[in-house]
């Protein structure tokens, strides 16, 4: 059977979409200023995390001064800060930030991945692209068999989760949908067009995850 690490091995050289590699090739190639000294990863990136996760969380994709930069899922960005921020004062994560791959940081209890691997144009990865990627997570959601929480954050990680997962359900912050004795919950995602306008407020975001902390707690 294959192992995480193994599915993970296969993303890192995975060049399924041309569209994708190009423009994570340009990206890594043109940088942008605050970030020139960088070496960008410039690759589809990994997914990070324990395997004994009990709480797994589901993105959309890396961002392309993010992950695609630093080689880490939700790494490097804003979208980062708030969950990592989030994951610190819960007691999920030993840092509050996540700034690279060799950061020391380590998170206990969670697995953090997406639909899609790679750094879309305008964050929008087109339907066929996210149907190659999906079967990736599909793969990890089979062998993150402790998983009780699935945390899908925006429409297209709940709409991909659901689906593989076998449940149908309508989007909305805070959604919860049973998978037996484990529970899909839909949240926006913590990007800066959720958070600046206040679509998604801390408050908001944190009370999400402390109601997962007490699911877990439980189980």
């Amino acid at each position: 059977m294959v192992t995480l690490e193994e599915i993970n091995t296969t993303i890192v050289s995975c060049s399924k979409c041309p569209r994708l590699s190009a423009y994570i090739n340009d990206v890594s190639q043109r940088k942008v200023k605050r970030y020139r000294n960088w070496t960008y990863w410039g690759k589809p990136v990994p997914s990070f995390g324990d395997p004994e996760a009990k709480l797994v969380i589901v993105g959309l994709a890396p961002a392309a001064h993010g992950g695609n930069r630093t080689g880490r899922m939700f790494t490097g960005d804003r979208s980062g800060q708030w969950l990592f921020r989030a994951l610190y004062e819960i007691g999920f994560s030993n840092k509050n930030e996540s700034i690279s791959r060799d950061d020391g940081v380590q998170v206990r209890g969670v697995y953090i991945t997406a639909v899609v691997h790679c750094a879309p144009p305008k964050n929008k990865p087109l339907k066929e692209e996210v149907n190659k990627c999906s079967t990736y997570l599909k793969e990890e959601l089979e062998l993150l068999k402790r998983a009780r929480v699935y945390l899908t954050l925006g429409s297209v990680a709940f709409s991909n989760t659901t689906k593989i997962l076998g449940v149908k359900g309508k989007f909305y912050h805070g959604a919860k949908y049973s998978v037996g004795e484990r529970l899909i919950i839909a949240s926006y995602h913590p990007s800066a067009q959720n958070t600046n306008t206040g679509k998604l407020t801390w408050n908001m975001w944190i009370s999400l995850f402390m109601e997962i902390k007490s699911i877990l707690d439980k189980t």
